[in-house]
């Protein structure tokens, strides 16, 4: 997929559309940006500079100050790809994007949808 014209996509294109699809769904501009910072980094601050810069979708994911370290516990299809199958690490990064978006606009709990190994989340009673 090296070369595919989605890389070159702005954000700020990409954005409203993420926005208005997870809005649609009764969730909010806030858990969408929570969504995307724990995926990339961004806080808003950052994100809102990525957008007003029209950055391409390579630049936003080369930019990203910390991607998650978590991102291979997402899986599932999307765009009829399974996501962690993807073999183009761009292409998978926007795949990301694009599930937890969908997942966060199915109504999923942000704790589910920003996920953690299990050793993380519930820690173990001494």
């Amino acid at each position: 997929m090296a070369g595919h014209r989605i890389f070159t996509t702005s954000f700020a294109s990409i954005y409203p559309l993420y926005r208005a699809k997870a809005e649609r769904k009764g969730r909010t501009q806030d858990e969408l940006d929570q969504v995307i910072g724990w995926l990339t980094g961004y806080d808003p601050a950052g994100l809102r500079q990525a957008i007003d810069r029209e950055v391409t979708l390579e630049t936003f994911f080369a930019e990203a100050p910390a991607f998650t370290p978590y991102a291979g516990l997402i899986t599932g299809v999307i765009c009829g790809y399974r996501v962690e199958q993807i073999e183009d690490p761009l292409m998978q990064r926007i795949r990301y994007l694009d599930k937890l978006v969908d997942e966060l606009a199915k109504g999923k709990k942000l704790a589910s949808i920003m996920r953690a190994p299990a050793a993380a989340r519930s820690p173990r009673s001494t």
